[in-house]
């Protein structure tokens, strides 16, 4: 019997290992390797850092649900793969071997790659990981005993801007509840060009659209900027021009801050050569299979996807849930052709869709394909993106307690847009 190992237990890990079930049938092994035995749906943690989630709510014990699937679990975590010997070797020192691999991992945070930033032994926030905010959402709860400046952005090489604006804007909507906003002076520092570009290059009017909203809440904002050192309590920024020169020096005080980092492979395959580039993202071809082991694929953002234009303060791309399950339905379908003995031919489609909350109202961002030019470029701004994206919530959550393996951005996000008549 064949044995399929998914690395990661995340949205992409796990959506991987429904799918593979479905698709495969119960004469395959299907096993999936996890960091702890809980699911986090990640786009909920900047609800989770003011307060709005409690980690409860957006995390799910997943050795149930697997089981129900017939579905293997082992959560000790990967300390390395060793794709030569068609091996992972776990964290405890225990063996799995298997016959097809794939690498759903997830990033590793690059914290380290700015001096004093992150959680763990520097002095900014993060919502990466449901853990992170929920130690953000204790600091915050310090911080409104003696409100005062606050500083959200990305770090430099940065992919996934759209939790950095959600949480600006979450975090603007809470304290003018709290009626506290009069006390707190808000800057958004960014690597990106402009606001609104988000690492695509923008999106339809995605410029003009972002910054009237930040204008709307009194957010400052800081363009081509690098995060060159924290300390407790001031943030030293070095802006730069468009040929990447430095061009002026900012000092940002303040009281809280969150600020995403740029990512790298995880330390289980970064180290692996030929599996990865020299950032640790593991090579694909366009079926989503290495070049060098051609039994090892790889889905979401631990995957090495090109920037989509060069930019003065280096952008990542983002791996966004539509392109990401689009990446798993390819994975499958290639699988399930190899086992077959016929060759592997399924390709992703490379789509960009985007729902951002904003804490009353929110952003839609829709970009066909990602990288331009795109045969759709659209941008919205309204309250139903508020109202969607907590039904897309529940909707996910449920989908990973029963196993569902229907594509839920096809299913769900598309007819939204479908209906919103978007071209």
């Amino acid at each position: 019997m064949a044995r399929i190992v998914v690395l990661g237990a995340g949205i992409g890990g796990m959506s991987a290992a429904y799918e593979l079930r479905a698709a495969l049938g119960a004469d395959v092994e299907v096993m999936v390797i996890g960091e702890g035995d809980l699911f986090s749906f990640t786009p909920s943690n900047p609800w989770v850092a003011v307060g709005w989630r409690t980690p409860a709510e957006v995390q799910l014990a997943v050795p149930a649900p697997l089981a129900r699937r017939g579905i293997a679990f082992e959560p000790a975590g990967a300390e390395r793969v060793e794709p030569a010997q068609n091996r992972v070797v776990l964290r405890d020192g225990r063996q799995v071997d298997y016959d097809y691999l794939v690498i759903a991992t997830g990033p590793r945070l690059a914290f380290d790659e700015v001096p004093g930033l992150g959680p763990e032994g520097g002095f900014t926030q993060s919502v990466c990981t449901t853990a992170h905010a929920a130690g953000a959402w204790e600091a915050y709860q310090r911080f409104l005993q003696n409100p005062g400046p606050v500083v959200v952005g990305a770090a430099a090489g940065a992919s996934c801007f759209g939790p950095a604006y959600e949480f600006a804007m979450i975090l603007d909507r809470d304290l003018r509840k709290r009626k506290l906003r009069d006390k707190v002076p808000m800057t958004y520092v960014t690597p990106e060009p402009y606001i609104g570009h988000m690492g695509l290059g923008g999106v339809g009017d995605s410029k003009g659209l972002m910054e009237s909203e930040l204008r709307q809440r009194h957010i400052n904002w800081i363009v081509n900027a690098r995060i060159t050192g924290v300390r407790d309590g001031e943030m030293e920024v070095a802006e730069m021009d468009e040929d990447g020169k430095p061009k002026k020096a900012h000092v940002l005080p303040f009281r809280y801050s969150m600020v995403l980092p740029a990512f790298t492979g995880v330390d289980a395959v970064r180290q692996v050569e030929g599996l990865g580039n020299p950032r640790g993202f593991v090579l694909i071809d366009r079926h989503q299979r290495n070049p060098t082991y051609r039994n090892v694929f790889s889905l979401g953002v631990c995957v090495a996807i090109p920037p989509v234009e060069q930019t003065p303060v280096p952008t990542g791309a983002p791996k966004t849930g539509f392109m990401i399950e689009s990446m798993v339905t390819a994975i499958a379908h290639n699988i399930q052709a190899e086992l077959k003995g016929e060759p592997a031919t399924a390709e992703a489609t490379w789509n960009a869709i985007c729902l951002a909350d904003m804490g009353d109202t929110g952003a839609a961002f829709v970009a066909l394909p990602q990288i331009p030019p795109r045969n759709v470029t659209w941008a919205r701004v309204g309250k139903w993106v508020h109202v969607a994206k907590i039904a897309f919530e529940k909707y996910f959550m449920m989908k990973m307690k029963s196993g569902n393996t229907e594509p839920v951005y096809e299913k769900y996000v598309l007819k939204l847009l479908g209906i919103l008549r978007v071209r």
